[in-house]
């Protein structure tokens, strides 16, 4: 006979791996002004991010391909044990290089997870419970935005940054023991051949994309390497598009890009999780840097989004059930659009608590959108390719991150630079000291409000653009076709 998984352990594992990423996320962005402030480098520190979710994006698709061809099992469990390698490796480090090269090594692991738990979801529940489960799925996000900061805040206060990483790896144990023991697919893999070729051609033209925003960040920019870096994507993108077309069974199906609402609301979740990544990064720097606050405080303002994203799930999961994802969309877009503005325009000296209002609006729009988007794009393909789908989805929202981490970053050295540069008093490594709250006190007293004054400018720009972000997304939405076929959402 037969064995089933157990619906409830399973659910329970996926769950338990996205709290995994949730607080991985978490600790790192409350965890990064420590982090500079001990092996320096503000300059580059968005390496940190960019390489995990450049990782995680190439990894992505080729998990997904994967997923429908060996089976979620296999792929889950190897995509765990790479980022549980990943993240020790990543205590371990000494240096920001060293940091930065195992942090690589944990974003190609993590690739695996978020696609894959999302289809094991799709294959163990129907569509009108999905959403749901999507939104308990959210409360592991909300769980870990409570207590990440307290685990990251009382790990950097008392003990050393290293250890934020050193937490995956008894969740990451957990988890691949759950998934073995109770998960038995009752789908049959695919047998199909693996298109390494494509594989290879989107592995260098998401780096080359990625290689060129970073050096576009860099205080001196090498233009015959951007120019050249440039090329080259082109080059391999043309390359990748040719062989996808002729190779019977390619990584990323690109009939799947005739479907409106599957690009556009692809499209909406990138661009979505670039504002995400900026939120996540420079709030909680916001309150060390400029407010003087302690790690653990810092991370909190981070709390109202996770908790009411929880919320917004099972707000979408209801609106899907009478309204268009289009309009859904919409009213979440108009939820962002509304808490980005207030951020854009936060003064100088706003107090902390406003931080957690502003929060839990965009956290709302962040659970509508994300799950509508992910719901809307699973049903829009056949049975066969839930997977690579689901894969393409994170794809998207990964290359949204990574894309904008790096513009952000260079929106802020910019800024700093500029600002640095007309205050002959001040100098980068002052700035490297003031996002370090243990480290700004060695600073003089006179100093702190010009180079608090300094990041905040940067900062405000960076959600400035943030609000360009989102008007972006309601033009994106709006080319969406106006209503779903039926039969796909039954």
């Amino acid at each position: 006979m037969e064995k089933k998984s157990n619906v409830v352990i399973v659910t329970i594992a996926v769950f338990v791996a996205s709290f995994m990423s949730a607080i991985e996320g978490t600790i790192v962005s409350t965890a990064m002004p420590t982090i500079v402030g001990d092996l320096h480098g503000v300059s580059i520190m968005n390496w940190i991010f960019s390489i995990y979710l450049l990782t995680n994006a190439i990894a992505t698709p080729i998990y997904g391909k994967l997923s429908d061809t060996i089976g979620r099992k296999k792929v889950l469990v190897f995509g765990l044990s790479v980022f549980i390698i990943g993240s020790t490796l990543s205590g371990l480090s000494e240096s920001m290089g060293t940091l930065i090269m195992w942090r690589a090594v944990q974003g190609i692991g993590a690739g695996a997870i978020m696609p894959v738990t999302f289809t094991i979801i799709a294959d163990i529940y129907p569509f009108e419970k999905r959403a749901k489960v999507l939104g308990f799925n959210g409360a592991s996000w909300g769980i870990a935005s409570i207590v990440a900061p307290l685990i990251g805040g009382f790990i950097v206060d008392q003990l050393t940054w290293h250890w934020i990483f050193f937490i995956n790896v008894p969740i990451g144990i957990i988890v691949i023991a759950l998934i073995i023991i109770f998960h038995h697919e009752t789908f049959v893999p695919r047998k199909t051949k693996m298109d390494y070729q494509g594989s290879l051609w989107l592995s260098v033209t998401l780096l080359a994309i990625m290689y060129i925003f970073q050096m576009l960040s860099e205080t001196t920019i090498n233009w015959f390497m951007v120019v050249g870096t440039f090329v080259l994507a082109i080059i391999t993108g043309y390359l990748f598009i040719r062989r996808e077309k002729r190779v019977s069974y390619p990584i990323i199906p690109l009939e799947l890009f005739k479907d409106r609402t599957f690009v556009t609301q692809n499209l909406v979740a990138a661009l979505i999780s670039g504002y995400l990544i900026g939120f996540d990064v420079y709030i909680p720097m916001w309150a060390q840097g400029i407010k003087g606050l302690p790690a653990t405080i810092a991370g909190f303002a981070l709390a109202p989004s996770s908790i009411m994203w929880m919320v917004g799930s099972f707000i979408a999961g209801k609106l899907l059930l009478s309204l268009t994802p289009k309009r859904v969309v919409m009213i979440s877009l108009t939820i962002i659009l509304i808490g980005s503005a207030i951020f854009a325009l936060f003064p100088y000296s706003t107090g902390f608590g406003w931080f957690y209002l502003v929060a839990a609006i965009c956290g709302t729009g962040f659970g509508i959108t994300i799950t509508t988007t992910t719901v809307t794009v699973q049903n829009e393909v056949s049975a066969k390719d839930i997977g690579i789908a689901t894969s393409l989805n994170t794809l998207s929202r990964t290359l949204g991150q990574t894309l904008m981490v790096s513009v952000f970053g260079i929106v802020l050295n910019v800024t700093m630079a500029k600002g640095v540069n007309s205050h002959q008093s001040t100098s980068m490594s002052m700035m490297n000291k003031l996002i370090n709250p243990k480290t700004a006190t060695d600073l003089q007293e006179k100093l702190l409000p010009i180079l608090r004054h300094i990041l905040y400018q940067g900062i405000h720009y960076v959600f400035i653009l943030g609000v360009c972000l989102i008007l972006i997304a309601f033009v994106t939405n709006w080319f969406d076709r106006p209503e779903i076929k039926q039969d796909k959402l039954e």
